[in-house]
């Protein structure tokens, strides 16, 4: 295998996608308890291009900086001290920190799984992060069968997650989103509403008997709109908020990337509950473009980059 390897990099915070570059890069070093994994996909998240906008001012950079925290690829070496994984050659979904968008990850042998059969390198590279984000929203704010959830932003990455996890349970959603997504949402299972500034009077219309938790994925006005419509705070999380988290008593995403939350995805998956919608896929030299396609903020899904195919 050759010491270098290509990957997405910027090399200083707060500039536009044009800052994006293809560059030659050292390939990780491999430790006992590691497994090496050949990138066929990755998600492009929103917070990527937060990260490369400079929206999270006490990070500190690496010069050159990747992105990317969800992946899937094969496995082609592990490390001695490793039992749970075989010697090469296993599909595999993960998650890692900032450096998935490259032709080789390295990471811990527990964080990945194996990746279901019938899922394209595309999907499956795009299940981890706004997966795992989803779950444990909905874990943070104990929604349960016959409960009615409104999640914003419900058409993006988390969202999309969100709605099909909620539906799994037994649970009522309302989602909201521009109009030209509307079909969509009816299809992943959720009541499209738009959104306005008269959102909450429309909410109330729609489900007179109340709304038990919300998911704010969206913003201020979305989280705002939640605390008018939801009868306690402790019942709305946000993901887009998180500023507002002391002023309003709402919360905010609590908990690690597992292995076994990973695990339980895959298995909605394998059960046709949950499915990842991958709107757009770039190869990694159009970085620039693929950028540009989140920050426009339509759509729905995911944007994926494919790597080694």
């Amino acid at each position: 295998m050759s010491k270098q390897m290509k990957a997405a990099v910027f090399n200083q915070f707060g500039g536009g996608a044009e800052i994006m570059e293809i560059k030659r890069v050292p390939v990780p070093n491999l430790e006992k308890n590691q497994i090496r994994i050949k990138v066929m996909a990755a998600g492009l998240q929103p917070v990527d291009v937060k990260i490369r906008s400079g929206f999270f001012k006490d990070m500190v950079i690496d010069s050159p900086q990747l992105l990317g925290n969800e992946f899937s690829g094969i496995v082609v070496e592990v490390g001695s001290d490793v039992i749970s994984v075989s010697k090469g050659g296993d599909h595999v979904i993960g998650w890692t920190t900032l450096s998935a968008h490259a032709e080789y990850v390295v990471i811990n042998a527990n964080q990945v799984v194996k990746k279901p059969s019938h899922m394209s390198w595309e999907e499956a590279g795009a299940l981890s992060a706004s997966g795992q984000t989803a779950l444990m929203a909905l874990d943070g704010i104990h929604i349960s069968n016959g409960d009615t959830l409104l999640i914003h932003a419900a058409a993006g990455g988390v969202g999309t997650m969100a709605v099909q996890l909620a539906r799994s349970r037994g649970i009522k959603v309302i989602g909201t989103s521009s109009e030209a997504n509307h079909d969509y949402l009816r299809r992943l299972g959720a009541i499209p509403i738009k959104y306005g500034d008269d959102l909450v009077d429309n909410v109330k219309k729609l489900v007179p008997e109340g709304v038990d938790a919300a998911l704010d994925a969206a913003g201020p006005e979305a989280l705002y709109a939640s605390i008018k419509l939801v009868s306690s705070n402790d019942r709305i999380i946000t993901t887009a908020s998180r500023h507002l988290i002391e002023k309003t008593g709402v919360k905010t995403v609590v908990g690690e990337r597992t292995q076994a939350r990973l695990y339980q995805l895959t298995q909605l998956v394998e059960e046709g509950l949950l499915q990842v919608y991958v709107r757009k896929a770039f190869d990694l030299e159009d970085a620039v473009e693929a950028h540009r396609e989140v920050e426009t903020g339509h759509g729905h899904g995911k944007v994926v980059f494919t790597i080694n195919q």
